[in-house]
């Protein structure tokens, strides 16, 4: 098991499906996991258009917002930062994680990173898992992919990320939109070692 001293950084983007990201959420710090969370700006146009729920914006608020959205007020360590704030810790090479999974994630951050942008907190922290050999996962949320898409996918791949589209099994016999969420959540992690999740997982014939 990863060392849960350590912070995983959970990023969400203005990709449709936050629910990946509740869920996900959930889980780790149900199991007691550091989580640093940073949202993109997109992120609080898609909260208001899929939920009706407006997001706050002052990161203790947000915290708060994201453990209710969870439905888990007081386990593990949550910190939310500012989307524009490039001098926070998770921002710095020297500032050692677990890794970075970026989930739901859109083509928009895709690009941006497969470019070596970095012109917010989340971009710049992919950007730090990348250069500092540290594991990097992304959720894309999107179909169908176009030309401009794999490829973009393919450079993040090439470059050290893992990529776990938002795809779900089935021979697990899900009953409720948790369950494929959560199948899709669980193989994420898997990527980072973490395995907090109570799947069904493949047993052979």
């Amino acid at each position: 098991m990863p060392d849960q001293t350590l912070p995983l950084i959970l990023g969400i983007t203005g990709a449709s499906g936050l629910i990946y990201a509740v869920r996900a959420l959930r889980f780790l710090l149900q199991a007691d996991y550091t989580i640093d969370l940073i949202a993109s700006k997109s992120t609080y146009m898609v909260w208001q258009a899929e939920n009706n729920i407006r997001m706050p914006v002052e990161p203790d608020q947000q915290e708060q917002f994201w453990r209710q959205q969870a439905e888990m007020p007081t386990k593990g360590k949550l910190t939310c930062h500012r989307w524009g704030d490039v001098g926070a810790t998770i921002a710095s090479g020297s500032f050692q994680t677990l890794g970075m999974v970026i989930m739901p994630c859109s083509m928009s951050t895709v690009a941006k990173l497969a470019a070596g942008l970095s012109s917010d907190l989340l971009e710049r922290s992919a950007d730090v898992q990348l250069k500092e050999g540290r594991k990097l996962v992304i959720v894309p949320r999107e179909t169908p992919f176009s030309l401009i898409h794999l490829r973009n996918l393919t450079s993040l791949a090439e470059a050290g990320a893992r990529i776990v589209p938002a795809i779900p099994a089935w021979y697990h016999n899900p009953q409720t939109i948790e369950d494929l969420v959560d199948f899709v959540v669980a193989r994420a992690l898997d990527q980072l070692d973490i395995d907090c999740i109570p799947i069904q997982r493949w047993q052979g014939h």
